[in-house]
């Protein structure tokens, strides 16, 4: 159903060419079947508006080259954030213009589902495949992202280095407590004591092995497969002397050996790929002593469109997590439930809270900007960045995405009952 309310001018950009002309088309023509939100087109001197006139979501985009039809018309969504990154276009509330197409999921599948765009799917698929999560594979996708330099982490990350979803506990708490809050809570779930001996498998910068060999008292066992990451926690173990409570690992999970009293995920099965969930949950039920507990936090997609996105590539796949796949909350627990010996005990979504992280990260690494081109990266690097994060971001807040901690029990674990996420006193 078109957009009923609007009057649509139609004018072609100063010097457009007959094929820009009818790409926009193919474009625009879609834009008139927004419903959600309104959004405000502007290409040269015209100025075009779509969707609901009364909408409290409203979005603004300025195209300042008509490169931007061809990509968008060819590429989709991929298109669109290349489009940006090469500065075709650009708007006011980049979060915004992600949340109004996220709302307008019809519409986006549809532009996807054109001719041009079908035309070059195959090829953006056959390229993905390349990045599948075999040893090597993993190696390779996970130098991609967080090998790209200590330096940019630190300069929108908050001084516990979590690169995960914080969890707040008032409009008012700054990035640092709420991650400290979230490392508590995570201790809190696993009922973690002096005695135990806890496997990380991801250990990203080292926050979560630090907190709980500090805080907990325990032995901790931790693997990354990035080395600048296991540079940056090896210099911060020994900085606060923990060389004897942490064991830090350069190596592909599927290698590890042991049992462990607990088990600790944070937000490292995105990178474990479909095809390997199985795998993944069968060697971390391996892992774990019969009375054992892991808690796993993941970022899920809706189930509704997981089938789907598993047969798609799309933005953060192609250019900022080459091998990233999201599970859906359903497909993680039917595979534990066919894959191991674990079952559910405790789950918590904070998807709202991952927005608002976003949010505070994407405000650093504006204020960062300047001292992000002394380190080398430049504007194309930026706008990619920034794509990126407002992207999730978007899509955080429409819930096309959530986030969740799960808490999963081998067969003989006995804990005190949790409540509101917390140890009982």
């Amino acid at each position: 159903m078109k957009s009923p309310s609007l009057t649509v001018k139609v004018r072609p950009l100063a010097g457009m060419g007959l094929a820009s002309s009818l790409l926009s088309r193919t474009v625009l023509n879609q834009l008139e079947h927004l419903r959600h939100g309104l959004l405000r087109l502007q290409h040269g001197d015209v100025c075009q508006q779509f969707g609901d006139l009364t909408s409290p979501l409203k979005a603004e985009i300025h195209i300042t080259d008509t490169a931007a039809w061809g990509l968008i018309a060819a590429r989709g969504s991929i298109g669109a954030g290349e489009a940006y990154i090469h500065g075709y276009w650009h708007s006011p509330d980049l979060t915004a213009v992600i949340r109004l197409f996220v709302a307008n999921m019809d519409v986006l599948d549809n532009i996807e589902r054109g001719s041009l765009a079908l035309f070059g799917q195959p090829v953006i698929k056959a390229l993905h495949w390349f990045n599948r999560n075999t040893r090597s594979g993993s190696q390779r996708n996970i130098a991609a992202h967080y090998d790209l330099g200590n330096e940019l982490f630190e300069q929108f990350l908050d001084p516990t280095m979590m690169y995960s979803a914080a969890m707040f506990t008032s409009p008012e708490q700054d990035l640092e407590q709420a991650q400290l809050h979230k490392l508590e809570r995570i201790c809190e779930k696993l009922d973690l004591q002096p005695e135990d001996h806890l496997l990380e498998i991801g250990t990203g910068w080292g926050s979560m092995a630090l907190y709980a060999a500090i805080h907990r008292g325990c032995r901790v066992t931790t693997t990354t497969l990035s080395r600048e990451q296991f540079a940056y926690t090896q210099r911060r173990i020994e900085q606060q002397g923990l060389q004897d409570r942490i064991t830090l690992l350069l190596k592909d999970y599927r290698d590890l050996d042991g049992q462990f009293d607990k088990l600790v995920s944070i937000e490292m099965i995105e990178a474990v790929g479909h095809d390997f969930l199985p795998t993944y949950f069968r060697q971390c039920s391996r892992l774990l002593k019969n009375d054992g507990l892991m808690l796993l936090q993941a970022i899920t997609i809706r189930d509704q469109r997981y089938e789907q996105a598993r047969r798609s590539v799309d933005f953060i796949q192609r250019y900022i997590f080459p091998g990233g796949a999201l599970p859906s909350m359903q497909r993680m627990l039917n595979v534990v439930t066919s894959d191991s010996d674990m079952n559910l005990l405790h789950m918590e979504d904070f998807g709202e809270h991952y927005a608002r992280t976003l949010r505070l990260w994407h405000e650093n690494f504006r204020r960062a900007r300047g001292e992000l081109e002394r380190h080398g990266y430049d504007d194309y690097f930026y706008r990619l960045w920034e794509f990126y994060l407002c992207y999730c971001e978007g899509g955080f807040i429409e819930r096309a995405i959530g986030t969740a901690q799960l808490l999963l029990a081998k067969p003989a674990a006995r804990r005190k009952p949790l409540y509101d996420g917390s140890s009982a006193a």
